[in-house]
């Protein structure tokens, strides 16, 4: 998809974070934008960031029926859907054993099966249309272990990975492309959605220091031109490969490296 002037995209959790800075990104590229959020009005400014190729709807990606409201604020202010970037997600924050399955299924819902939600929405249109692209949002969390203080979510989110590979080994042959973005280091206030610290006195261990803290605006423009060029994995930081072939060639010995030389952060910092 490489002309992107004119096309509709629907992005989810964007009022803040990785969201927001891909739909400005977004309308700098000359897209038309759905801003979507379960904060409507953190939804709505950022459309009125963007002005007039912007609407903010609200979307608890929780719920089916917020993803087709999404479908149709899209259809109706917009006439067409090109790309829907599936990007919601929050957090937990406890140890294995202190984690409740609630908490277990709070986390999964948003952040796994909030794409199957929105895979029922969107896909049929797209096949029907024979041409888009989906973004979904996983994680380094995703690729590989560097943490036990929040499973659900890296579950999830290796869940999201998996899933995405599948959906563009059927996709991209009928004209859809599939994005993958795997966020490491990027300044979001993600932490702000842990609902409550299960485990007290907890380290929150990191990927590694080899890994900068970027600004979420500079992994908009990322996704914009893996879009353009029909890439489907999308690490912020490509050196993650490196520690992939370290894990791939070594397994056990990945894992007790994670064990004796853990990688602490200072949370709010890391996606």
């Amino acid at each position: 998809m490489q002309n992107l002037e004119g096309r509709v995209a629907i992005v989810t959790g964007a009022a803040s974070g990785i969201g927001r800075g891909t739909a400005l990104a977004f309308a700098r590229a000359g897209m038309r934008v759905v801003v979507t959020d379960i904060n409507e009005a953190g939804a709505r400014a950022v459309a009125d960031e963007i002005g007039a190729n912007a609407v903010g709807q609200v979307c608890d990606v929780g719920q089916l029926a917020d993803f087709e409201r999404a479908r149709d604020a899209a259809l109706a202010t917009f006439g067409r859907i090109d790309i829907v970037m599936n990007n919601a997600g929050i957090l937990t924050s406890g140890l294995p054993e202190d984690l409740p399955f609630d908490e277990w299924m709070r986390v999964l819902d948003s952040n796994l099966l909030s794409v199957v939600r929105s895979n029922q929405v969107f896909l049929l249109h797209f096949l029907a249309q024979g041409e888009g692209h989906i973004v979904n949002t996983a994680s380094f969390a995703g690729l590989m272990t560097y943490s036990y203080d929040r499973l659900p979510y890296s579950a999830a989110k290796a869940g999201v990975v998996q899933m995405s590979e599948g959906l563009a080994i059927y996709l991209k042959p009928k004209g859809v492309g599939v994005t993958c973005l795997c966020p490491g280091p990027v300044r979001t206030n993600i932490m702000g959605t842990v609902k409550q610290r299960y485990s007290e006195g907890l380290d929150v261990r990191g990927p590694g220091s080899q890994f900068e803290l970027i600004e979420p605006e500079v992994v908009g423009e990322m996704v914009v031109n893996a879009i353009r060029n029909d890439i489907f994995m999308l690490p912020t930081h490509p050196q993650v490969r490196d520690l992939l072939i370290e894990r791939a060639s070594d397994w056990d010995g990945f894992i007790q490296k994670q064990i004796d030389s853990p990688n602490i952060i200072v949370p709010g910092t890391k996606k």
